[in-house]
């Protein structure tokens, strides 16, 4: 007698399967449809003329979309592969199997609704009593274009190739106006040598014109800097009668600058420096993240490499938040945040700021964690108090919270959710695409937060 069980393939079921059958109840899968058929869709379902053969329904897709960035399936075509193979996506599609072009076309047509929608999942999450707003972290994580920093081209290696391809272009000419071909190789065919160089000068053109134009915004921007820096230290040595010491800040120079670079992929993406060294072509993404939840309450992505002017445009969304999720009360950030002008930024907003003001030693002496700071002067500048505020135990405390949400957060996003490159292009595209990764993410702590509440 066998004591295996039996394998029969060939049977046929007595009834229908029904789907919800497979499926255990507490599955992600489930939760991920509950959520997106409890949000308004009703801007998207707007957007269809009803035309021609039958959609699928945006609810499905946007199901699909949000298990498979929740799940670390990214791709469109191996979403519509995992709608057959997947038990799980089999689920979601409800035994359909929406094909990678439907995918691909409503994630990109749809990047722009993805914000309401980040945002009606935090209204459900706090409904749920899985959600209330008091301190938000804030970080940002460099995320890879989809362009390899190989294809960027520095203005100064532009202007060698322009010399050089001129050049060749001058030599083609002259072979062509000789009578005697007996010069031009074999199978070589000039009119067609001639069209290519002079369509990669016509890019090379293109592409110093829009170099040339990032400059003139940086020079700005640097000079607005070096104008604001230079009235601070006119107005202090008038208030103090004493001219300040040291060197004056240097004044930026006007120009395009020989390292000044665009990616012919994705010109919008940025040169970036990366943790573990080196530099790639990237992103520079935002999140503020709820410190009691790990929930990401908001989103951004800039390309700045740097997070010195990224306080501002969170603020302004965490006010927004708001009146729908109640008010923030304290914003937590390292010290790649830290300015004067966001310290105040902050305190206008009615936030209070933790903004460290230099990297934080990971091994303190005992006697400094266990002792209030001496009292702070009165004529103590916003970084100075925000660095005697940092000192005090409460502060620390609350400080700590950020290894302890945000940087998890951006771990699992791209260790566990394997999210380390933007499968999109363009700023605005890519900024769409993390809100979708965020909103993943949410839905995917939410599955868990709320069996802890139950």
């Amino acid at each position: 007698m066998s004591h295996f069980i039996t394998t029969d393939r060939k049977s046929d079921y007595l009834l229908p399967p029904s789907v919800e059958d497979w499926l255990n109840e507490d599955h992600l899968a489930r939760f991920v449809v509950e959520v997106i058929d409890q949000l308004d869709l009703s801007p998207l379902t707007r957007r269809y003329a009803g035309r021609g053969s039958k959609a699928h329904h945006p609810a499905t897709l946007l199901s699909i979309l949000v298990y498979g960035y929740a799940t670390g399936v990214f791709s469109s075509r191996k979403l519509e592969r995992a709608t057959y193979d997947s038990v799980a996506f089999r689920f979601i599609a409800a035994n359909t199997h929406p094909d990678h072009d439907t995918l691909a076309t409503f994630r990109r047509r749809f990047l722009d609704e993805l914000a309401a929608l980040f945002v009606q999942v935090l209204d459900m999450a706090q409904e749920m009593k899985l959600l209330k707003l008091g301190t938000v972290c804030l970080d940002g994580t460099k995320i890879h274009a989809n362009a390899s920093r190989h294809s960027a081209l520095s203005h100064g290696h532009i202007v060698k190739l322009q010399t050089r391809i001129e050049l060749e272009v001058q030599e083609l000419l002259a072979l062509a106006e000789q009578a005697d071909s007996a010069n031009i190789p074999d199978g070589m065919n000039l009119p067609e040598e001639l069209k290519l160089r002079t369509d990669r000068l016509d890019a090379m053109a293109v592409a110093k014109a829009k170099i040339a134009e990032r400059s003139a915004q940086r020079y700005a921007q640097e000079k607005a800097e070096f104008d604001a820096k230079m009235d601070q230290r006119a107005a202090k040595e008038k208030a103090t009668g004493k001219k300040i010491a040291g060197k004056q800040p240097k004044a930026p120079q006007s120009g395009v600058r020989d390292t000044e670079q665009i990616n012919l992929t994705d010109e919008e993406s940025r040169i970036m420096p990366v943790s573990g060294g080196g530099f790639e072509q990237a992103y520079n993404a935002q999140a503020g993240v709820d410190a009691k939840t790990m929930l990401v309450v908001a989103t951004g992505v800039t390309q700045a490499p740097n997070d010195k002017e990224q306080v501002e445009p969170m603020l302004g969304t965490l006010q927004a938040l708001g009146a729908q999720l109640g008010a923030v009360q304290t914003l937590v950030a390292d010290t790649g945040y830290c300015s004067e002008k966001n310290i105040l930024a902050c305190q206008q907003a009615n936030i209070e700021p933790l903004i460290a003001v230099a990297r934080q030693d990971h091994h303190p002496h005992w006697r400094v964690r266990h002792t209030e700071p001496a009292p702070l002067a009165q004529a103590a500048t916003p970084v100075q108090t925000m660095a005697h505020r940092l000192k005090t135990s409460a502060a620390a405390q609350t400080y700590a919270l950020r290894k302890q949400t945000v940087e998890p957060v951006f771990g699992i996003i791209k260790s566990v959710m394997g999210f380390r490159q933007f499968s999109l292009r363009g700023l605005k595209k890519v900024t769409g695409e993390w809100n979708l990764v965020c909103l993943a993410w949410n839905v995917k702590r939410m599955a868990v937060l709320r069996l802890r509440v139950g």
